[in-house]
């Protein structure tokens, strides 16, 4: 199943305008369960670096997580990357009417050919690593990157069918993925092979917060995959199905998770 072509095609309807725009980013907030586990990794991290701090977002993709990190501390500078140069420019024209541009800047970047030495504070990578072949390589890149202390957090898919993959006959839910979803032994390993200590990974969405993402996030792009005249049908459907996910959503967020789709992983240099 294809999941960039609907990513594009919703990055069409919402570019131009900044309510627009703006309009895609509290919808993805609300949406997207990651969003709710990577911002409350992130209050943590904007604890321990009240003041001045270097921001790296490493796969920027539409720049949601960039806007949120730029409103969460004034004082960080972000360097926001993607290899996709269409939404890198599409950024760069949103964030240059909001007043941002002057901290926050985005650039296309191959992750596997980042060359920055020690300078970030914080690396954010969310839903990358299951996209690149090259995963170790990207690692040390990382390492490299972040200056002493400095902390990397990473939202991934596991392999406990973090791809809706299940069993060995089963296909990605994704066509892009490369990997259907890491354990827990296999990025922690990989992060200690390009030298990153206190490594914490754990699991989320459980069983709430997958239901959430069938409901949320599946069946529409499986009907959205058919004929995008779903797109007119989505509103009602989120009508109903909306309120459910957020239910499902607050408790993934507050339950600790012996099993998990997806992993969220510190580390620190």
């Amino acid at each position: 199943m294809q999941y960039e072509p609907i990513k594009r095609s919703l990055g069409k309807f919402f570019a131009g305008s900044l309510f627009m725009r703006k309009t895609l980013y509290f919808l993805l907030d609300l949406l997207l369960l990651r969003t709710w586990h990577v911002k409350k990794a992130l209050r943590k991290i904007v604890r321990q670096f009240p003041g001045d701090a270097s921001v790296l977002d490493a796969g920027s993709g539409f720049g949601q997580y960039t806007w949120r990190m730029s409103k969460m501390n004034s004082r960080w500078n972000i360097k926001a990357i993607d290899i996709n140069s269409e939404q890198i420019e599409d950024c760069n024209r949103f964030f240059g009417k909001t007043g941002f541009s002057g901290r926050v800047k985005f650039y296309t970047v191959d992750l596997t050919a980042l060359d920055d030495l020690n300078c970030y504070n914080i690396i954010l990578s969310v839903d990358v690593m299951e996209h690149i072949e090259e995963d170790v390589l990207v690692f040390k890149n990382f390492y490299k990157s972040l200056k002493e202390n400095g902390i990397l957090l990473i939202s991934t898919p596991s392999d406990k069918g973090g791809s809706d993959v299940h069993n060995d006959k089963e296909e990605s839910f994704i066509d892009e993925h490369v990997r259907d979803g890491y354990s827990i032994k296999d990025i922690t390993e990989k992060l200690s092979l390009a030298g990153f200590r206190y490594i914490e990974a754990g699991y989320t969405y459980g069983k709430p917060g997958n239901i959430s993402w069938r409901l949320s996030m599946k069946y529409p792009i499986k009907m959205l995959n058919v004929s995008y005249l779903f797109f007119i049908i989505l509103p009602f459907y989120y009508l109903i199905f909306f309120p459910v996910s957020v239910i499902l959503n607050i408790f993934d967020l507050r339950l600790t998770h012996k099993t998990g789709t997806g992993l969220l992983v510190t580390a620190r240099k």
